[in-house]
């Protein structure tokens, strides 16, 4: 039940529900939060040779509108990379769907609501009207995540639990190969794409980044997007780089020396960070783009819980925050990069920008104190804090980028606007509460 709340709306539950009430409970909730979510036909696809870690059939699923443009969404949900994490009892700290993946996953709550990128629409809530985004129409590409190796694994290791409670764990970090399979069956279905937006969120963020090269030669398509949302991959040169010890970690668990070591000379294999570097150079028309919260604790989590000390929450978003300057030091080197980074959004952790609403998903470059006490009489009454620049909406970043071909870069500088806005109040305790029991 866990790990189908988690998968659910991308994240990781905080309190395991007791009972199914709970989970009819959430998607009530959320229903009513996002406007009832897609309803697409989807076709189920099976392909010989993929896996789940568990070993079972690999499933993802495709909707077809007869669009020339293709979005293709890969999943997140945490990473594994020894018994407790891939078997599933590490809970928050682990993968998602170690059980594999079922024959209805898409008509499931994380298909249906987790992305208005996929649903083509912001949602809607009581009183507001849906606002359509730019992949509304198009073919997609739905990538469930069932491996713990955001989606670029090869390797297959057998975890042994460290109480001696249970047998061996033969698991099978097989992502890379579902990911290349995915994208060979989507170029013979979508032959001729115009657009094509390989994106997703956490993990899923992660292997967009990672597996960008290999998917978008083998699409081809006219015009190629990359959207990282929250998944991102942290330069890590040496031992001083907080990211560093993850990045060695999964390097020996996920064998990533044998998929890495086919990218181009400008990618650093001692630096997993130069893969922006390195896609940038190799697509230099296409357009790619970070998103991301830079009080997001979540991710944040499993880059340094497990590998550095103190690991309190304010050391972690340390951490965090000196990571994401060095990264968008290095994404403005680039004239293909864009980055869309708000402060916080008391909705999942601050985590991933992209998901279940659009609501808090904005961003404003000079957000400060109000200056002036005039200010404070304007409404919504209580706010302290106000955007002295364009308050950009993550819709509205999506089709510049998208629609505009444009390079968007917002930096949202530390501010608690999300936190005394009043909309923002009453919907993140629902969807958290939901997601709690």
């Amino acid at each position: 039940m866990k790990r189908v709340l988690v998968a659910c709306l991308a994240v990781a539950a905080l309190v395991v529900p007791s009972a199914a009430r709970s989970e009819v409970v959430m998607s009530s909730i959320v229903d009513v939060l996002v406007d009832g979510g897609n309803n697409y036909p989807w076709q189920k696809v099976e392909l010989p040779g993929t896996k789940c870690g568990n070993g079972s059939q690999f499933k993802f699923f495709v909707h077809r509108t007869g669009s020339p443009n293709v979005l293709m969404l890969l999943e997140g949900g945490g990473a594994c990379w020894d018994f407790d994490t891939c078997s599933g009892r590490a809970g928050v700290l682990g993968a998602a769907n170690p059980n594999g993946i079922s024959d209805d996953y898409i008509t499931q709550f994380t298909a249906k609501y987790v992305s208005p990128l996929v649903n083509g629409a912001d949602p809607g809530l009581p009183g507001r009207s849906k606002t359509d985004l730019v992949t509304k129409g198009w073919n997609i590409v739905y990538v469930p995540y069932c491996t713990g190796d955001v989606h670029v694994g090869n390797n297959v290791k057998t975890y042994v639990d460290s109480t001696g409670q249970n047998p061996p764990l033969t698991w099978h970090h097989s992502g890379y190969t579902n990911t290349l399979a995915v994208a060979n069956y989507a170029k013979s279905q979508f032959p001729n794409a115009q657009k094509f937006l390989m994106t997703g969120y956490s993990a899923g963020g992660t292997a967009t980044s990672a597996g960008y090269y290999f998917v978008r030669r083998i699409m081809n398509p006219a015009r190629g997007y990359l959207l990282n949302d929250s998944g991102p991959i942290f330069l890590a040169p040496n031992a001083n780089f907080k990211s560093r010890a993850l990045h060695t970690k999964i390097r020996e668990s996920w064998d990533l020396d044998s998929v890495f070591g086919q990218l181009p000379a400008s990618f650093d294999r001692n630096d997993f960070g130069s893969i922006n570097r390195m896609v940038a150079q190799e697509f230099p028309n296409d357009q790619l783009a970070y998103t991301g919260y830079t009080r997001d604790y979540n991710y944040s989590r499993f880059s340094y819980d497990r590998f550095h000390s103190p690991n309190d929450q304010e050391s972690v978003l340390g951490y965090w925050k000196g990571d994401q300057d060095a990264l968008v030091t290095e994404l403005n080197k680039y004239n293909n990069y864009s980055y869309f980074i708000p402060h916080h959004r008391a909705i999942n952790s601050s985590h991933c920008s992209t998901i279940i609403t659009f609501i808090g998903s904005h961003a404003c470059q000079q957000m400060e104190k109000k200056r002036h006490w005039y200010e404070y009489m304007e409404f919504p009454w209580g706010q302290t804090y106000k955007c002295y620049s364009e308050f950009v909406g993550m819709d509205v970043f999506l089709n510049r980028w998208v629609n505009g071909n444009q390079r968007v870069r917002i930096y949202e500088p530390a501010n608690g606007y999300n936190n005394e806005d009043p909309g923002m109040q009453i919907v993140a305790p629902l969807i958290n509460g939901a997601l709690g029991g």
